[in-house]
């Protein structure tokens, strides 16, 4: 009976292991909002790391977060590090590409709580006095965070914390945009 049941084990085990590994590996997230404001001033509280915590969705998570700036002061080469509690993680971002109120990439190292390296870009498409904001995030996901995916939907949790950031990001601009 006892061989029976591990063996029984040792097959679940070994059929999620191949779900898990034939589960598509790259993934991206996107979100998009429209912004009553000129593209070259929500592009200017993008462009520099400094200007994030007035809207960045994590940036509330833990008040004691550590921050670092390092680099630039905005654009390529600006680099932004962060130590917090479990809900924001340790990483770091360096802003690689910035092509003024059209397009800012970023690449997204995350050391804790699990590594990874992704690319982050904000595009910025003028629509008369508004701007079309889309932010998106793209990686290759590891075995461990395909097994994760399968049981928590990254699109929808990744997607709403860009929600709520566009969301600020639109309070925040279409304020400086009124100056």
């Amino acid at each position: 009976m006892m061989k029976k049941v591990l063996l029984a084990v040792f097959l679940i085990v070994v059929v999620f292991v191949i779900v898990v590994a034939t589960r598509r590996a790259d993934f991206q997230i996107t979100r998009t909002a429209t912004i009553a404001a000129p593209a070259a001033v929500v592009f200017a509280q993008v462009n520099d790391f400094h200007l994030w915590d007035a809207w960045s969705p994590w940036a509330k998570l833990d008040p004691a977060m550590k921050q670092t700036h390092a680099g630039a002061s905005a654009g390529p080469g600006a680099i932004y590090t962060w130590s917090g509690n479990k809900d924001v993680g340790e990483g770091r971002m360096t802003l690689t590409e910035s092509r003024s109120n059209e397009l800012i990439r970023i690449k997204l190292e995350f050391l804790k709580p699990f590594p990874a390296v992704n690319t982050t870009e904000f595009s910025f498409k003028p629509e008369g006095t508004q701007t079309a904001v889309t932010w998106s995030m793209s990686g290759t996901n590891g075995f461990m965070a395909k097994a994760f995916c399968m049981f928590m939907n990254m699109d929808k949790m990744v997607g709403g914390d860009f929600e709520k950031g566009l969301a600020q990001l639109k309070t925040v601009a279409e304020a400086a945009g009124r100056k």
